[in-house]
């Protein structure tokens, strides 16, 4: 059930990032306010770019005590002393678990399927993510609406994530809906990622 304090923040790397520069970014946004966990969610299917990208924000978060999950690529996690795999859907969910362990964070990205987040629930995920909660171009249009979210904290007890075009207001009317914002592109396109984090937060 989600709890009735203030959510917590779920950092998402932008698809893209350079090496050179995003460390940088990404401390500051971890030294300006709590952060429960990072997720490195790149496209590159580049294997080399992807486990220096990890090496680089495993580093950075590491050193402040923030867990970092990769998505997608299980096989990355123990190689890279990751904490653990954010998946797409339910179907791989029981196989990392098995894979890496008790310890391990897995979790699941269920879309706006209350059927898919409840299987995602059964099968081990320590959390799952609903989204868009927003309203993007980005897709078919179909967004995880207020009553998903409402109907997830007072049924089911795993911890939900909200992410995917947020916006203050959606933000204020999520807080006592969920566990974790999800929050990546709404900061990291901002040449300012601290001040646009504490704008997007304004009304939690």
């Amino acid at each position: 059930m989600a709890d009735q304090e203030q959510p917590q923040i779920y950092l998402i790397s932008p698809p893209e990032l350079e090496l050179e520069t995003f460390p940088e970014h990404l401390a500051r946004v971890l030294d300006s306010r709590e952060i429960a966990c990072f997720r490195l969610a790149l496209a590159s299917t580049d294997e080399d770019h992807v486990a220096r990208a990890a090496d680089a924000c495993r580093a950075t978060c590491h050193e402040r005590d923030v867990a970092i999950v990769i998505a997608q690529h299980q096989l990355m996690v123990e190689r890279l002393g990751l904490d653990g795999v954010h998946l797409d859907g339910t179907r791989t969910i029981r196989d990392a678990r098995k894979e890496l362990g008790e310890d391990a964070i897995v979790g699941a990205f269920c879309g706006t399927s209350r059927h898919d987040g409840m299987n995602a629930a059964e099968a081990g995920a320590d959390y799952v993510a609903f989204g868009p909660a927003g309203q993007t171009e980005l897709g078919d249009g179909t967004r995880a609406e207020l009553d998903l979210f409402a109907w997830w904290s007072e049924v089911i007890e795993i911890p939900i994530v909200a992410e995917g075009a947020l916006t203050p207001e959606l933000v204020g009317a999520l807080s006592p809906l969920t566990d974790f914002f999800g929050v990546g592109s709404e900061i990291w396109k901002s040449e300012d990622p601290v001040a646009a984090l504490a704008t997007l937060l304004e009304q939690a």
